[in-house]
């Protein structure tokens, strides 16, 4: 598995993939409801994303397919966690967190994250606590999460 840093032809790939896995969080499983979501996950927004100073994105790779994204904005709120389905459960959630950590913003007080109800799991095994109830707006449900540095840390 490789794991580097995301460029803009990355972005249709990516779309993909997130797309691929959207009925996890949107309220309809048709997207119905959540199209300004929908809009965000596309291609070109993404692409947008990944050129914007704001974020940083990462991909992991194997050969030429692609097995999970993660995005880091503003150096302390995590915006995109996504694998594969047939890369989960072997890992590369954490490893993906991993390699944004070390972007960071200094003295970030907390990370942030809005995980989708099906993920909340997997990030309280990366050291996430739920923050608050779950939210249901524009078609999508998440769930606030948060992770204080000294968790980080470690």
């Amino acid at each position: 598995m490789h794991i580097r840093p995301a460029a803009p032809q990355d972005a249709p790939e990516i779309s993909q993939l997130i797309s691929s896995v959207a009925h996890f969080f949107t309220l309809d499983p048709s997207g119905k409801g959540a199209e300004r979501f929908m809009v965000s996950i596309g291609a070109e927004a993404i692409g947008g994303y990944i050129r914007s100073p704001d974020f940083y994105y990462v991909v992991a790779t194997r050969g030429a397919t692609l097995a999970g994204v993660a995005a880091l904005r503003d150096g302390r709120h995590l915006f995109h966690l996504f694998v594969a389905p047939e890369f989960q459960k072997h890992g590369l959630a954490r490893k993906l967190w991993l390699a944004l950590k070390s972007r960071a913003a200094r003295g970030v007080e907390v990370f942030t994250v809005n995980s989708t109800p099906f993920a909340v799991l997997v990030y309280e095994r990366l050291g996430f606590v739920v923050a608050g109830p779950k939210v249901e707006t524009n078609g999508i449900a998440f769930v606030p999460m948060t992770l204080s540095p000294k968790a980080v840390a470690g």
